[in-house]
């Protein structure tokens, strides 16, 4: 179970109506042994009573940048002092606008300006704005500056709308802030995501469907459990994790050149991305026009990353890859591990409603000696999942 004894967390929560978690948020903290108080925005407050969030926290909400009843009217420097976490959920994207930009117009905006604590940002909001540049962008700021986003998760949504941009569960933002073991504290993996693009012409490629969210996860696992993580990302629209270093690439051949780069000196390897196997033997140099008749392409083939890393003279200790199959979906992971010399693969069913575009995943890991089967669940967990097997893998080598 995890554990915040003797913690104190100030909960910052923001107008979504996502606030509708707090109070189970507030309790599950107390639960895992913290001290829990509250700070409401003016917003949060037509979705949730400050009652409620008394009841539970045991505290008074705070809501007023000028506190009366603070010690010298400076509730905010109190509170400030106070925190050795501050987590903000739900965070709406106006939130997250003016906390990247500094504005300190209320309690919670000035608080996060004055707090010496860690600082954690849940989003919570429509899927579209989520995706949107602006959010995107005000998120990454928040991350150079040192806040830590959680989440958010993927599924069904108040609007009635289906995607990216649920608040993390209760459970899920405990646990993020519970003391974890750092097994990979000192190592550092490289780690590849997403599809590649291959252009055809100015304005077509060939590509596939992978979102870049598995990837993404196992980054952010392996970062979480102390490792330096350096992330090579084909074309997604995914915000970077926290205490990860990211590398924006199009193709195969950049992505393989990118991985070659950098993988001296690194514990291991982890190639999630969904590599184009072939690509056009030539680009037109304008539009493709269309006719009546068939269009012919020649495809030749890309570097095999995982294959070129394996067989490197400065290979990893660990290398694994992943398989993405429509059908005998053992044998051919066992045949690729093999095949390709790798310590671990792990392999999952695609296609329709399957893995590409959805919010959970299963996996079948094999090594040369071993098989664990990790169930349907978020694609979140499933990587720390794979992050464990990882460590018994290194330790079995004696890494």
């Amino acid at each position: 179970m995890t554990t915040l004894a003797d913690k104190n967390v100030l909960l910052g929560v923001t107008g979504g109506i996502a606030a509708y978690k707090t109070p189970e948020l507030v309790r599950r903290l107390r639960d895992a042994g913290a001290s829990v108080r509250v700070v409401m925005t003016p917003g949060a407050q037509a979705f949730i009573s400050p009652l409620t969030l008394q009841a539970v926290s045991g505290h008074r909400v705070h809501a007023d940048l000028l506190d009366a009843e603070a010690e010298a009217g400076m509730g905010h420097i109190e509170l400030a002092r106070w925190a050795d976490e501050l987590v903000i959920a739900p965070a709406t994207a106006h939130a997250i606008a003016r906390l990247a930009h500094g504005f300190a117009d209320d309690l919670l905006a000035t608080l996060v300006l004055a707090t010496e604590a860690r600082i954690w940002v849940a989003p919570a909001m429509n899927r579209v704005m989520w995706a949107s540049r602006p959010v995107l962008d005000n998120c990454q700021r928040l991350q150079t500056l040192g806040m830590r986003l959680l989440g958010p998760a993927s599924g069904s949504q108040a609007c009635g709308e289906v995607g990216e941009g649920r608040m993390l569960e209760p459970d899920e933002i405990v646990a993020a802030l519970g003391d974890h073991p750092r097994p990979f504290l000192g190592h550092r993996f490289v780690v590849t995501a997403g599809p590649t693009h291959e252009a055809l012409d100015p304005v077509r490629f060939l590509g596939n469907r992978s979102s870049g969210r598995m990837g993404f996860a196992v980054a952010e696992a392996l970062a979480a459990a102390g490792a330096d993580v350096d992330l090579v990302a084909g074309p997604v629209n995914l915000t970077t994790p926290p205490g990860v270093t990211r590398c924006d690439v199009l193709t195969a051949r950049d992505m393989h050149r990118e991985v070659m780069a950098r993988i001296e000196g690194a514990t291991g390897f982890i190639g999630v991305a969904a590599v184009a196997d072939y690509r056009p033997d030539s680009v037109a140099e304008h539009k493709i026009k269309k006719s009546e008749g068939e269009l012919a392409l020649r495809l030749v083939p890309n570097p095999d990353i995982l294959a070129d890393v394996a067989r490197h003279s400065a290979r990893p200790a660990l290398v694994m890859g992943f398989a993405a199959e429509t059908r005998d979906l053992a044998n051919a992971a066992r045949d690729k591990l093999a095949r390709k010399q790798l310590d671990l693969i792990a392999a999952n069913l695609v296609g329709e409603g399957l893995a590409f575009d959805c919010a959970d995943n299963a996996l079948e890991v094999f090594s040369a000696t071993g098989h664990w089967s990790l169930p349907e669940q978020p694609k979140a967990p499933l990587a720390r999942a794979l992050v464990e097997i990882m460590v018994d893998c290194m330790a079995s080598k004696g890494g």
